[in-house]
C-alpha cells in the first residue's frame, strides 16, 4: 500500500518508507563506514526505532525523507528528502545511501527530485544539507546540486557535539541550478 506522494525519475522511484525497506536500512546503520556521518553504527533494534522516524514524520509533518527505490528491480537504495525535526537549523534535504549504491549518481538524481518536490509542495524559500566537515562525498553531492557551504551549525540533542556545516541554496538559486539536471 502506498501512502503519500510518489516521485519518478529516469531510474528511481521515491516514496514514503515501507516496512519492507527496513532490511537494507538496517544494513546501512549496521555498517560502521556507512553510518559514521549519520549518528554512527546502531544495532538492529535501535535501527528499527530510527527507521520509524521517517514514516512518522510523514504522518505528523506531512513530509519526511523518501525511500529511494531502483525502478528496474525494486531494490531499496537509500533515503533522500525533506527533514526538519524540532530544533533543526533549517529546512533540510538530506540523504543516506546503502554502500552498494554509492558512486552511481543515485543520490544526485534522488536529491534533485526531492528538492523539486519540497520547493513545489512545502513553501520553503531555501534548503540546507547538514554535512560533517569530514564527509567529502556529501560535500561533493551538495556542490553538484549547486549548494554552497554556509558555515557551521549546531544540531539539537543528541547530535549537539557532532560537527556540522550547513550547505544550501535559495529557491531562486535552485531554479537556476536545476537546469543542469534537465
Amino acid at each position: 500500500m502506498d501512502f503519500g506522494p510518489i516521485l519518478e525519475t529516469q531510474r528511481l522511484r521515491l516514496r514514503v518508507p515501507q516496512a519492507g525497506d527496513f532490511e537494507r536500512f538496517a544494513e546501512v546503520l549496521g555498517s560502521e563506514e556507512a553510518a559514521r556521518y549519520i549518528g554512527g553504527h546502531q544495532p538492529r533494534a535501535a535501527a528499527w526505532r530510527r527507521f520509524l522516524q521517517m514514516p512518522g514524520a510523514w504522518v505528523v509533518q506531512g513530509f519526511g525523507m523518501f525511500s529511494v527505490i531502483e525502478k528496474d528491480c525494486g531494490r531499496w537504495l537509500g533515503q533522500a528528502g525533506p527533514w526538519k525535526p524540532d530544533g533543526w537549523p533549517g529546512n533540510e534535504i538530506g540523504w543516506t545511501f546503502h554502500p552498494d549504491a554509492w558512486g552511481k549518481g543515485y543520490a544526485t538524481e534522488a536529491a534533485a527530485a526531492a528538492i523539486d518536490w519540497a520547493f513545489a509542495n512545502l513553501g520553503w524559500g531555501d534548503v540546507i544539507h547538514c554535512i560533517d566537515p569530514a564527509n567529502a562525498a556529501s560535500q561533493a553531492l551538495a556542490r553538484r546540486l549547486g549548494s554552497r557551504n554556509l558555515g557551521p551549525v549546531k544540531l539539537p540533542a543528541p547530535y549537539e557535539d557532532a560537527p556540522s556545516d550547513a550547505w544550501g541554496q535559495s529557491r531562486a538559486e535552485w531554479a537556476d541550478n536545476r537546469k543542469r539536471f534537465a
